[in-house]
């Protein structure tokens, strides 16, 4: 499941600007503005206005902002329970390059 779009939203609108959600994601701040844009294409309408420094979302963003937040929601919940190869660390993640995956019911 592909989360860039929804987190991106999510950051944009939590961190009030791109910079700060681009930081939030570990991305620089034109990937968040080539996501968001993107996103705006394929809704056909924007779903933020940008002012300056200040984020505004339209009627659009205001409906897309609880559905973003939901998947996330949902991707969470499904998320793999915390295991050495799921915590971040250098000598984890040669160990788990390989290791199976195993969902949590």
């Amino acid at each position: 499941m592909e989360l860039r779009r929804p987190e991106c939203s999510v950051a944009v609108v939590e961190e009030s600007g791109f910079t700060r959600a681009a930081a939030r994601s570990h991305v620089v701040q034109s990937a968040v503005s080539a996501t968001i844009a993107s996103l705006e294409r394929e809704l056909r309408a924007p779903s933020l206005v940008r002012t300056g420094r200040q984020i505004t979302l339209t009627d659009a963003g205001r409906q897309l902002l609880p559905e973003a937040r939901a998947a996330l929601d949902a991707a969470r919940a499904a998320a793999l329970p915390e295991t050495p190869c799921t915590r971040s660390s250098v000598a984890s993640a040669t160990r788990c390059a390989s290791a199976p995956r195993v969902r949590r019911e």
